[in-house]
């Protein structure tokens, strides 16, 4: 075997090594033994109890290095890799958006699950098609819905808490107990929709429909309803103390204000034109 075909073999056989990162580790670690304790053998023999008491001190400082390096690195990586996850699931969010389909809602609705698992809720749902789908106890506190879908959605104890909602469709959603305070929802489409006990405290709610509307019970309390339909909601003991822009004629066709509660001076003017509205 001549030296050129030695040569080609000893690349081949350290390419080989190089590529198993177990293999060479384990070699390295050989090597520097091999060294490391060839050097201080002269210790050994000269003062071997002051050299191991060094070695030890060493030793402790190792572990130590370690141990703290380890709870960094492995924290490091484990944010890492929720980080990782988070804009995987909002990026998967934003690959459905517009996407008008069974397959979208449903598949948006388990990243947003997903994020609420991480603590997130201020969510990007612009545009989203969510109709059909399952989020009861959903936090969507603070995200951004304005102009969604949540037509027959189950939406039983939903967070919306200072949600943007505007231009939303609410239609036929079950949302009994839902938390909408604080919430900008102008214009959005709550007709036939299910909201006993909602809570719409301080919401805004201009020209928002509530045609045919189950709000038994609803706070509606301090809200801004300018220009807001009611006609046929069921307003059995609602609060409406309080609200901004309410007017008689927004309020004589509902189906019911029994036990509702009311400002004076509209309560007066319901008294005289429609009292039957209050009666049982």
């Amino acid at each position: 075997m001549d030296i050129k075909e030695y040569r080609n073999k000893a690349e081949e056989k350290i390419k080989e090594i190089i590529e198993k990162p177990i293999m060479t580790s384990f070699i390295v670690l050989i090597i520097l033994t091999i060294v490391v304790l060839g050097l201080s053998a002269p210790y050994y023999f000269d003062n071997f109890r002051d050299f191991f008491k060094e070695v030890m001190a060493e030793a402790h400082g190792m572990i130590f290095d370690i141990a703290i390096i380890g709870i960094l690195i492995y924290w490091l990586n484990a944010n890492g890799e929720k980080q990782l996850r988070i804009r995987m699931y909002k990026d998967e969010i934003d690959d459905f958006r517009q996407w008008e389909s069974e397959e979208a809602a449903f598949r948006t609705v388990g990243n947003i699950k997903r994020l609420n698992r991480h603590n997130i809720t201020e969510i990007n749902l612009v545009n989203c098609h969510l109709t059909k789908t399952n989020m009861s106890h959903v936090d969507l506190t603070g995200s951004n819905l304005n102009s969604s879908n949540f037509s027959h959605a189950n939406a039983i104890e939903c967070n919306f808490t200072g949600t943007r909602a505007n231009q939303t469709n609410f239609e036929n959603a079950k949302m009994n107990q839902a938390n909408f305070e604080g919430a900008f929802a102008s214009g959005a489409n709550f007709k036939d929709a299910f909201l006993i006990k909602a809570n719409f405290k301080n919401a805004f709610l201009i020209k928002s429909d509530f045609t045919n509307a189950y709000l038994m019970e609803s706070d509606l309390s301090n809200c801004h309803l300018t220009g807001a339909v009611f006609d046929e909601a069921s307003l059995y003991k609602a609060n409406l103390k309080g609200a901004e822009g309410l007017t008689l004629d927004q309020l004589k066709k509902v189906k019911t204000l029994y036990l509702a509660e009311l400002d004076e001076d509209i309560k007066k003017e319901i008294q005289e034109h429609y009292p039957e509205l209050l009666g049982k």
